[in-house]
């Protein structure tokens, strides 16, 4: 079973060449690369590629200057990841480092930079996701319905294969800057 680390260089590789792919299709013509954002994804290592995920949608993200030196990535609701979200401890990011927390308290949230949460809490996702608007947090789920609720960035398991689509308008009122080149790689881009 590769390791965090592992998939997140793999999964920096696929960003490279799929982000050079395009650009290539795009000089020669030919338009779109068929490839998307996958990554194949059996059950046993589902959270383990989704961590890698995580960690580059956090690398394509630009947070307003005033944020800090530290991402602070929360984990609302059961935590399906074990481990594997631990591995992102101190991981720098541009000029900041990482910091994982899991919250069980949603008035803690506002600390928080990115925040996923889990299908545990998809009941009450709308409502916590309304004591958040216009601030710049980076909102991540893994449930179909999270795009419609609010999330700016929702990953799912189609086809043995991780996708993500990401709202785009809810990003910019967050004041976050989703960088181009993962808007390219996303399923779909939600305006």
């Amino acid at each position: 079973m590769p390791t965090l680390n592992q998939l997140i260089r793999r999964s920096g590789t696929i960003v490279k060449r799929c982000v050079y792919g395009f650009i290539l299709a795009l000089g020669l013509g030919y338009g779109l690369p068929v490839t998307h954002s996958t990554a194949k994804a059996d059950s046993i290592v589902e959270y383990q590629v989704k961590a890698a995920f995580i960690y580059n949608f956090i690398a394509f993200t630009q947070w307003p200057e005033n944020v800090g030196q530290t991402i602070n990535l929360c984990v609302y609701g059961e935590d399906f990841f074990g481990s594997e979200i631990d591995k992102l401890q101190n991981k720098p990011v541009d000029k900041r480092h990482i910091k994982v927390a899991r919250i069980d308290n949603p008035e803690k949230l506002t600390g928080c930079q990115v925040i996923f949460f889990s299908k545990s809490v998809s009941s009450n996702l709308s409502n916590l996701l309304s004591s958040l608007p216009g601030q710049p947090i980076l909102t991540l789920a893994d449930n179909p319905n999270a795009i419609s609720q609010g999330v700016i960035i929702n990953m799912n398991l189609v086809n043995e294969k991780i996708v993500f689509e990401i709202n785009l308008g809810i990003a910019r009122k967050s004041g976050l800057d989703i960088s181009s080149k993962l808007l390219q790689l996303a399923a779909k881009v939600h305006q």
